[in-house]
């Protein structure tokens, strides 16, 4: 298997919410994490880690990634449930973070803001913010 699979916002919520040695793993941008937002796990006292998987502004992949996964989280039997925007960066990010050792990474299916809707825009149609899910915006 090339990562443990993909999970919807609220399935990632509840796990946050049963499972204490759970992360929440957010590989966007600094810019994503600040004009766009952060899921806010706060009221489980704790934090998304916070790690990018491309660099801004070239958004060339983050060649010290799995380094810095490593140095956030260094028991790679810890459950890693991981958001980007739509799916797609997380996807990638858990597959890779499988192939380094991490026994169980989640891909969070439509990421933070989700699907573009008919008009082009995203946050209308699913994701972490649509489902009603706290996040905090910069």
């Amino acid at each position: 298997m090339t990562y443990a699979g993909d999970i919807t916002s609220q399935q990632t919520w509840d796990r946050l919410m049963t499972d204490s040695q759970s992360v929440l793993l957010d590989v966007r941008t600094p810019p994503e994490w600040s004009y766009v937002g952060i899921p806010d796990i706060s009221s489980m006292g704790r934090e998304p880690v916070l790690v990018p998987w491309l660099l801004f502004p070239s958004n060339e992949q983050n060649p010290d990634f799995v380094a810095q996964i490593e140095a956030a989280i260094p028991d790679k039997d810890v459950p890693l449930l991981i958001v980007c925007r739509s799916g797609v960066r997380s996807k990638a990010a858990a597959i890779m973070l499988t192939a380094a050792g991490f026994k169980t990474c989640h891909n969070v299916d439509h990421g933070f803001e989700g699907d573009k809707d008919g008009a082009g825009h995203r946050g209308t149609v699913n994701g972490w913010k649509v489902d009603g899910l706290p996040w905090l915006q910069g």
